[in-house]
């Protein structure tokens, strides 16, 4: 049988080269993507495999509950999209868009997923998850906001909720697997959306100078939903010097990222703001 994806994310970027590299492989890619039509002729490009678009705005759970729904069977989720460096701006529900956007659609959309889910979760994290810092006070981030340490407390909740993620399928006697990955630095569209000033100024002088492509940004998270010697609760990134690019290797996370006293608080706070619980999926 024809292996599922669902790819978040997936007409751009990171997400784009993940489909492409599983299309590649003879894979069905259920592209996840914020507007249909961009999405559309990203489908387009592909060469292999086959696809399909169906429309999800991670910045509005109802969407992603609405998305969730119409998905009967899927082998592998690859939460993958993100947005990054972002004014201070907030999801539907009235959350800060980036913890919103990049963990607690991620969060939910793997919840309202997992009862149909039958190889994995991957998701994508980034070497920024170990500047991270989770502020259980003021997590929506209202008092003081700055992009960057609100985009690297999103990629810490990422590394966070990987790890507990695997810890609770483990206790439930799960055979699905939860990995992490991250791309090193991959030159994306992404930093070119960041706030502009001096921020984005500096990502995109990066993505000049020294960051991979996106295609080899996206062979960590390619080998982690693929490769079946990935176990469940490894971090895939790059193998080369301070993990910024190279082949995929199996790396550490954060020591903050593997406390599970701050995974419990972390997961409680999610299932509050989502409204999501994971005990009949896991457990049922």
């Amino acid at each position: 049988m024809t292996p599922v994806y669902v790819v978040t994310g997936a007409n751009s970027g990171l997400g784009f080269a993940t489909t492409r590299a599983l299309t590649d492989r003879g894979a069905h890619v259920i592209m996840a993507v914020r507007d249909e039509k961009n999405g559309r002729a990203a489908q387009a490009r592909l060469t292999a495999g086959s696809s399909e678009v169906r429309v999800v705005d991670l910045a509005d759970l109802d969407s992603v509950r609405t998305f969730a729904a119409g998905i009967e069977r899927a082998d592998v989720l690859i939460n993958n999209a993100g947005v990054m460096g972002l004014p201070h701006t907030l999801s539907a529900q009235g959350y800060e868009l980036q913890f919103a956007v990049n963990h607690l659609a991620h969060f939910a959309l793997t919840g309202l997923l997992l009862d149909r889910l039958t190889d994995r979760v991957v998701t994508v994290s980034s070497t920024l998850h170990k500047q991270g810092r989770l502020n259980f006070d003021d997590l929506n981030a209202t008092r003081g906001y700055q992009p960057g340490p609100a985009y690297n407390q999103s990629k810490l909740a990422n590394a966070v909720f990987g790890l507990e993620l695997q810890r609770r399928l483990t206790a439930a006697g799960s055979p699905v697997r939860s990995v992490l990955a991250h791309p090193g630095y991959a030159a994306t569209s992404l930093q070119g959306k960041a706030r502009p000033g001096l921020y984005r100024l500096a990502l995109l002088l990066g993505n000049r100078l020294i960051a991979a492509s996106a295609a080899d940004g996206a062979r960590p998270t390619v080998f982690a939903a693929t490769d079946p010697g990935v176990a469940g609760g490894q971090f895939i990134g790059p193998g080369g010097p301070g993990e910024m690019r190279g082949a995929p290797r199996v790396v550490k996370p954060a020591p903050s990222a593997t406390d599970p006293q701050t995974a419990q608080r972390l997961w409680s706070a999610s299932e509050e703001m989502t409204g999501v619980s994971y005990l009949s999926t896991i457990v049922g």
